[in-house]
């Protein structure tokens, strides 16, 4: 498990991260993303022992990364963004020196070739690692993170480099890792979190900004009160009956395609359910609704809501309560 208590890293006046608390649970993939400046690089710096905190705490499986470096860092596997690699040595050599270097107690030999065959690079095995490609590359960085099979595995930007085919592997590599460690997942692909984690930290301006998984943040920023609905008929008529119903605050039209068919996007207000008085008029009108659904958040409108200053009152709540203890 990874536990981050209210810990902040100050250089000067500048508050790279500020106060900031989550936790990742055994067996659970969390996604950490942030834009530039965040404070995501910072806080994944102090998580892997890099830099000290100002203040506050991080815990690796219970012990404190900067009061037991050593111990704590035995229990961590870390892919940077670009892989520390040594490109004269084959990466049977390299492994080999990462799991010397790492004091490693499992069998040399099979836990090695066990790892190869897991991130697919058993074939290069005696190789140059100056000769691989980079999605090569990237694999053995993701050896060698695998090396004394830590619990915690801590990933920054882990597909970068691979194409379509070697990206989907490596997704469902991490999906598996997750079912015996503890991983967090840094990346900029909004798609790559949304089909890996299982919950998702966004990071803004030092601050943590939503903490959840993607369907409870969409749920959160988008409510029950916004739709989609997609209805065969007259446009204009079909606007004016919409704007007739009880509790209907906004409507538009998104698009308009052949034979009359429209989508139309409703905001209803606050408590209020349009949807039985929406099927009635369509259906008096001789109207038909070919579709209708919530107008959930996709991660990256969340992302980005988030990111420019969207605040949800659930974690606002939250924060007041870690301010106040």
């Amino acid at each position: 498990m990874i536990e981050v208590v209210n810990l902040s890293k100050h250089y000067g006046d500048k508050k790279a991260v500020n106060n900031i608390s989550f936790k990742a649970e055994d067996g659970e993939v969390l996604g950490f993303l942030g834009p530039n400046g965040a404070g995501k690089s910072t806080t994944m710096n102090i998580l892997t022992g890099y830099i000290s905190c100002t203040a506050g705490k991080a815990l690796i499986d219970g012990v404190d990364i900067l009061e037991e470096p050593v111990k704590a860092k035995k229990n961590i596997g870390y892919l940077p963004e670009i892989p520390p690699l040594y490109l004269d040595m084959t990466v049977k050599e390299y492994l080999y020196f990462i799991y010397d270097l790492k004091k490693c107690k499992l069998p040399k030999i099979s836990h090695l070739q066990d790892i190869c065959s897991l991130v697919k690079i058993d074939h290069v095995y005696n190789r140059l690692i100056k000769n691989l490609s980079k999605g090569y590359k990237q694999r053995v960085g993701l050896a060698q993170a695998l090396v004394g099979n830590p619990k915690v595995l801590i990933l920054d930007e882990p597909t970068v480099g691979l194409d379509p085919k070697q990206i989907i592997e490596i997704r469902t590599l991490i999906r598996k890792l997750g079912k015996n460690h503890t991983v967090i997942l840094s990346s900029h692909i909004l798609s790559e979190v949304q089909a890996v984690c299982d919950r998702i930290v966004v990071i803004n301006e030092g601050r943590v900004v939503a903490n959840d998984t993607e369907e409870n943040l969409s749920h959160k920023l988008t409510g029950d009160n916004k739709f989609v609905c997609r209805i065969d008929g007259k446009k204009d008529t079909v606007m004016r009956l919409i704007q007739s119903i009880d509790g209907v605050d906004k409507v538009y039209c998104d698009a308009e395609h052949k034979n009359d068919i429209c989508d139309y996007r409703i905001e209803a207000a606050e408590g209020k359910e349009i949807r039985y008085e929406l099927f009635r008029k369509m259906a008096d009108n001789g109207f038909t609704i070919l579709e209708l659904k919530s107008a959930e958040m996709n991660l990256e409108d969340i992302f980005l809501k988030l990111t420019m200053g969207e605040t949800i009152p659930a974690l606002e709540e939250n924060n007041d309560e870690e301010a106040e203890n």
